[in-house]
């Protein structure tokens, strides 16, 4: 790395990768459509392999980083019972920010109507996964083999193993106490290759970006332009304004510290579209940059990452009204309050399965009679939309973690102040 490279923080190399990686995808598609050898070469060899790798080493640590960090906090709980007050308050909030998220959305869809005379061809089809009941979700939250949840990556139930492991070494005295050293060092480990990882982070948004531009259909956002920029106002708005209004109103703190210390996440949340693959990149932050303690932070960061759907509720809300006037469909007020009602349980009910968002739009339409199949209007939009929505939920994330930390004494707000917090572990790692 030249010395020019290492003058700039690693948020700007990002973004400079981000940026560089866009503009060569939009080129690339521009001068060289349809051409089989950038294809093979580039978009689905170099920018694919590159890309893929980088995804992988994240998503690689989050299982044992939620384990190990989850044991480590839960242990170290002076009173077992203080989770279920930890899971009562993040689960709270992250229900209230999602019935707040998908309101918003329904409310500027009815004012700016994106549906509106407009016609789209439905030839395309949508084959809606079945939800699985609320008792089979209660019933999967208990691993029948921890093993089989860790190589599958069921990050609800590694959580639930995680708090389970912890609490019992935190009854079973001195054999606790010694386990517990071997797995606070395994987590300083686990964080320091987060770190190694996040200085490589330039190159492999670079990758994401120029593959996902090469490939994008323009025409098809501009087609449903309506629609794709009322999502992407809604989705800023709400991770800007209302995380800020809500952070300021019950802590106290400086919304604009918070997002200047979330930039990275941001970005990183944005490139990869997984909150659990960004997860790793989150929890550090949250608990090295912006005070949260190890006990609530590994908590609160895997259970929003598994929960939280704010983003994916903002899409729903545009979307269900969208489909509602492309079909000419009046919707009454009770069928807006049960859109969110619907979305907001739903986010903790599908939790974990595969394209949840999807699936819990098309629990929303069956829920208010429309047609299911009106999602394949959308889909052709929704990978790009799919990245700031990820966003937006890896922000809520970390300020539901800040808030419940704050309420429970263990918050270092001179850490939060801090600007220059964590810069030390920076510089060791931009040595590497």
């Amino acid at each position: 790395m030249s010395d020019n490279s290492k003058k700039l923080s690693l948020t700007t190399r990002i973004v400079i990768g981000m940026f560089a990686g866009i503009a060569v995808g939009m080129l690339l598609k521009v001068l060289f459509p349809d051409n089989l050898l950038v294809e093979g070469y580039l978009t689905k060899g170099l920018f694919f392999v590159v890309g893929q790798i980088f995804i992988s080493a994240l998503q690689m640590l989050v299982v044992p980083l939620v384990f190990v960090s989850l044991v480590v906090g839960t242990c170290s709980l002076s009173d077992p019972s203080k989770l279920g007050r930890l899971g009562g308050k993040a689960v709270g909030l992250y229900l209230i920010t999602t019935a707040v998220a998908i309101s918003i959305a329904i409310g500027f869809g009815v004012l700016v109507q994106p549906g509106a005379g407009i016609e789209l061809s439905t030839e395309a089809s949508y084959q809606a996964q079945a939800a699985p009941s609320l008792a089979q979700v209660i019933i999967d939250l208990f691993p029948k083999n921890p093993f089989d949840a860790f190589a599958d990556g069921n990050m609800l139930q590694v959580i639930v193993f995680a708090l389970l492991f912890g609490i019992a070494m935190a009854l079973v005295g001195k054999s606790g106490d010694r386990l517990k050293g071997l797995f606070e060092d395994f987590n300083e480990v686990i964080m320091k290759l987060v770190i190694i990882l996040m200085n490589l982070a330039p190159y492999g948004v670079f990758a994401l970006m120029a593959k996902l531009f090469t490939e994008t259909e323009f025409e098809t956002i501009y087609s449903l332009g309506k629609y794709f920029l009322l999502v992407l106002g809604v989705l800023i708005l709400h991770g800007v304004v209302t995380y800020s209004v809500i952070l300021k109103s019950l802590t106290g703190l400086s919304p604009v510290m918070f997002l200047r210390k979330m930039r990275e996440v941001m970005i990183f949340g944005f490139s990869t579209s997984s909150s659990n693959a960004t997860m790793p990149i989150t929890l550090e932050t949250v608990t090295k940059r912006l005070g949260v303690h190890n006990s609530v932070g590994s908590f609160t960061v895997p259970l929003g990452a598994t929960i939280n759907m704010d983003g994916t509720a903002i899409m729903q809300g545009v979307a269900t009204v969208f489909i509602a006037q492309v079909y000419l469909i009046d919707l009454t007020l009770a069928d807006y309050a049960m859109v969110v009602l619907t979305a907001t349980l739903a986010s903790v009910g599908t939790a974990g399965v595969p394209g949840v968002g999807l699936i819990m739009l098309s629990m929303v339409l069956a829920q208010v009679g429309l047609p299911v199949e009106g999602i394949a209007l959308i889909i052709g939009v929704d990978r790009l939309l799919d990245m700031t929505r990820t966003a937006v939920n890896v922000t809520g994330d970390a300020m539901v973690s800040i808030i419940v930390a704050r309420s429970e004494g263990a918050f270092d707000e001179n850490v939060f102040n801090n600007p220059n917090a964590d810069v030390a572990e920076r510089d060791i790692a931009d040595k590497l």
